[in-house]
């Protein structure tokens, strides 16, 4: 067997996917192309008149986009958070002032500096900074535990970290009370901000009094152990600090690490041709966004890859404006589309779901939102409809992943789209299904290993070049899903292959299960796993979430399933929750439901045993 191979049969006995194992002998296999000219591209057909097949990319820094802004919109809001504004010009000053004070610490080109902050002015101003100062940003998660904190810091080898005061004390626990001596020796230096320093007058001088009485107390050791304050060191005289060129497409621009929800996190390698590409086919998809106009509701973090492209590097492309919250609080995001009349707001279905199920939002005027990009999950056809019927703007599923920079696919938001699809390769991007046990492309239809090409695909994993050989092939970026393409080039994603679930030798795709309870009026979120059966080897489990004030039985849901699905399919398991758990951009973790799950038994078993 080729060791290069996916591992994980769909079904017993390695055959291909489908309904059952007799499926496995209708496909009929076609060679993978190793060249572009060999591979059908019927989505080009549906590509609007606005969008073209193909687009130039320059050579340059993702910073570029900025430095385009700042000279052309100077004056215009680029940042606000919570009453603050900044300007482009004022952002820019920021941006350098930090990249100088990251150079007289001795930072230098190439060297890693990871960002541990949430959805505020200064993690704008620290991932130009970094950019400007010729290092590699390392977005890190805020809610990263020690173990998880350490791993990232240690692999990427990072020279410095950007972090919140709030952050700090877990920090230092990693760092150890002798940090040359201790687990990250590398790890230099250590720049604190506050959330205040970020907010306006007089909420700046409030927040430090809401810590106090919250218990919050910042007990940090300035000037040793390498810690600097992020206003004194924007504040200090540089001198005459010489900016390094600005690094071209080739180069490294950022270590951004995966979520980990399919093992340890590995640092996916995105370049600045990357960053800039997939920026680039955004933006040619947005074909009605104008430049200086648009205002882009950044709920989504920053921090995280979706946030990262689909937020930051084109709101500044675009010289919008970002309106930035730290969180994700219903309300919160309701008042401020109300108030600050946001244009673009991309996010997860979980966010959408939300929105549309709070008491307010029949009274909130939500009109000024034109385009939602939705990514990380499956985008149920009830959401999308009616988030649409609230605000009058369009709401359009995509898909992506951190080693695409991330968009790969996305219907058209203006022209034919495909309800349940996640539309179509988006410029200059190849994709194909193939069988997973013999790397063969299948036809039309038949379901298989979805994988794709082109500028935005990553360069590898750091460090794993065994890793990267798994997932990399020919130019080919294997991406782990199931899916299908469509005669007119629309592809559906079913789900990642090790979340299949296999009862009594038939296929299940948790995706499809879900999407039945979701249609349920009782139901507002739903999340599928396989669960141990001694008969069936596996059977199903369904976690769900109640609308409020909503109730229903389980021999209810049983009956609406079965009038809707398969008998195989139905699950035989229902549990209900208040809440399910998520990754920060909203996707449910089904990972995390199987270990509660596999948690559970072991009790039970112990129990019986101690019985």
């Amino acid at each position: 067997m080729d060791p290069l191979r996916p591992q994980d049969p769909l079904l017993p006995d390695g055959q291909a996917a489908g309904d059952s194992p007799a499926d496995a002998s209708a496909a009929s296999f076609i060679p993978l192309p190793a060249s572009d000219e060999e591979l059908p591209r019927p989505w080009l057909r549906h590509y609007p008149g606005e969008v073209a097949p193909s687009l130039d990319y320059p050579d340059q820094s993702i910073a570029q986009f900025f430095l385009q802004a700042v000279n052309r919109f100077p004056n215009h809001t680029a940042v606000q958070f919570l009453g603050k504004t900044l300007t482009y010009r004022e952002l820019h000053t920021d941006a350098v002032r930090l990249a100088n004070g990251l150079i007289s610490l001795g930072v230098a080109t190439g060297d890693r500096v990871a960002i541990m902050l949430p959805n505020c002015p200064q993690a704008v101003a620290a991932y130009y900074g970094v950019l400007l100062a010729g290092g590699v940003v390392v977005q890190t998660n805020p809610l990263y535990v020690e173990r998880e904190l350490e791993h990232q810091l240690a692999d990427s080898g990072a020279v410095a970290i950007i972090t919140v005061d709030l952050l700090y004390a877990r920090l230092s626990r990693v760092r150890g009370k002798q940090p040359e001596t201790g687990p990250l020796p590398q790890l230099r230096h250590v720049i604190v901000t506050s959330i205040k320093d970020g907010l306006p007058f007089p909420k700046n001088i409030l927040y430090p009094i809401k810590q106090r009485k919250e218990g919050f107390k910042a007990d940090i050791p300035y000037g040793s152990l390498g810690i600097v304050a992020y206003k004194k060191l924007l504040a200090e005289k540089q001198g005459e600090i010489q900016l390094p060129e600005l690094a071209k497409g080739a180069d490294l621009a950022a270590l951004q690490y995966t979520g980990g929800t399919t093992g340890t996190p590995k640092g996916v390698m995105l370049t600045h041709r990357n960053l800039v590409a997939n920026t680039l086919q955004i933006s040619a998809w947005c074909y009605r966004a104008e430049d200086g106009k648009e205002r882009f509701l950044a709920a989504l973090p920053l921090f995280h890859v979706f946030g990262l492209t689909v937020l930051m590097n084109m709101s500044v492309l675009r010289a919008g404006t970002l309106i930035l919250l730290p969180r994700f609080e219903t309300e919160t995001v309701l008042q401020t589309i109300n108030k600050e009349q946001p244009t673009i707001f991309p996010g997860a279905p979980t966010m959408y779901v939300a929105l549309i199920n709070h008491k307010a939002a029949a009274k909130t005027d939500l009109s000024s939102i034109n385009v939602c990009i939705s990514g990380s999950s499956a985008l149920p056809l009830e959401v999308q409809e009616q988030f649409e019927s609230l605000t009058g703007g369009r709401l359009i599923e995509g898909y992506g992943l951190t080693e695409a920079s991330p968009v790969t696919h996305a219907n058209p938001i203006w022209g034919k789209r495909k309800i349940g699809t996640i539309g179509v390769p988006v410029p200059d991007t190849e994709a194909a299904v193939i069988d997973p046990a013999t790397g063969s492309m299948l036809p039309v239809g038949e379901l298989g290993e979805l994988v794709v090409r082109g500028p935005q695909v990553m360069q590898g994993y750091w460090n794993k070049p065994a890793e990267t050989a798994k997932v990399l092939r020919d130019g080919w970026l294997y991406t782990g899903d199931l899916g299908t393409m469509d005669e007119e080039g629309y592809f559906t994603i079913m789900d990642r292959i090790k979340d299949v679930i296999i009862a009594g030798g038939f296929n299940i795709y948790p995706r499809e299960v879900e999407e039945v309870l979701f249609e349920h009026p009782a139901v507002r979120e739903a999340a599928v796993i396989g669960v141990k059966d001694a008969y069936r080897g596996e059977t199903v489990k369904a976690f769900i979430v109640l609308k409020e004030g909503w109730q229903v039985s389980r021999a209810q849901l049983d009956r609406w399933c079965r009038e809707r699905l398969a008998p195989f399919k139905v699950p035989h398991h229902y549990t209900f929750r208040d809440t399910l758990p998520k990754t920060m951009v909203g996707k449910v973790l089904r990972r995390k439901l199987q270990e509660e799950e596999e948690e559970e038994m072991k009790k039970a078993a112990a129990e019986d045993k101690g019985g």
